[in-house]
């Protein structure tokens, strides 16, 4: 199915949707369900921004020369790879204000969603850069060119194509695993339909809707990661 045909499908189903909690009175509260569905987006996006920002300084870390940048790193990645993302909520929403930093349910929010996918996404970057054939780097050594240079400029474009397809998984996942902010008293999609579903009993009609809008949130994370791996294969090939 081409990428044409998939969208045209997503948008179907979604106005399918939306018709069928029209004429199933879920009009009632869909207004809810969809206040809950920009806390998800709002949450996800920044989530994303630092899950891109300590991924890529992790995995570039973890190959530093540097034993003690390397043990941070590592430290790091095992530590929120290594537990509950749930427990690590806790521990951002009401186990630090015990040490006298108290954080908004949103920054509890996206620092924990952040750098626990940050730790998963750190693996991906490092590998992909180790994917990098050897000759890369000793041609970039060659040159002469410094070590920053030849990282941004000879290795990290090669490897963002090798990153990009595990990412755009990684970052659906992340949006869905968005639902456990609700344990940090914020009002995502699914405690709303949760919310709702207890208030009028519309079980199928709330879950549907709410199945419905996670889709289209990964649909469009597909589309958008498929667009830049694109753009990035044609970048790449009009530099070699």
């Amino acid at each position: 199915m081409n990428t044409r045909v998939a969208a045209i499908a997503v948008l179907v189903a979604f106005l399918a949707g939306m018709v069928f909690a029209t004429f199933s009175e879920l009009r009632v509260f869909l207004p809810a369900l969809l206040r809950g569905a920009l806390i998800t987006i709002e949450v996800a996006a920044l989530s994303f921004l630092l899950m891109t920002a300590s991924a890529f300084t992790a995995g570039v870390a973890r190959l530093s020369p540097w034993w003690s940048v390397r043990w941070i790193a590592t430290a790091y990645v095992e530590v929120f790879r290594g537990t509950s993302l749930l427990v690590q909520l806790f521990w951002f929403f009401f186990v630090l204000p015990e040490f006298g930093l108290t954080l908004s349910p949103m920054a509890a929010g996206v620092l924990g969603v952040g750098f626990n996918f940050g730790a998963y996404g750190a693996e991906i970057v490092r590998g992909a850069i180790t994917a990098v054939p050897r000759g890369q780097w000793e041609a970039a050594a060659a040159l002469n060119l410094p070590v920053f240079r030849r990282m941004t400029r000879i290795v990290l474009p090669q490897a963002l194509v090798v990153v990009i397809p595990p990412f755009g998984n990684l970052t659906i996942e992340m949006v869905k695993a968005t639902s456990v902010v609700s344990a940090v008293t914020l009002v995502d999609i699914t405690y709303a339909s949760v919310q709702q579903n207890q208030l009028h009993y519309r079980t199928v009609e709330i879950f549907v809707v709410t199945l419905f809008l996670y889709y289209c949130f990964s649909q469009l994370i597909r589309f958008s990661m498929g667009l830049l791996e694109e753009r990035s294969k044609r970048h790449l090939a009009a530099t070699r």
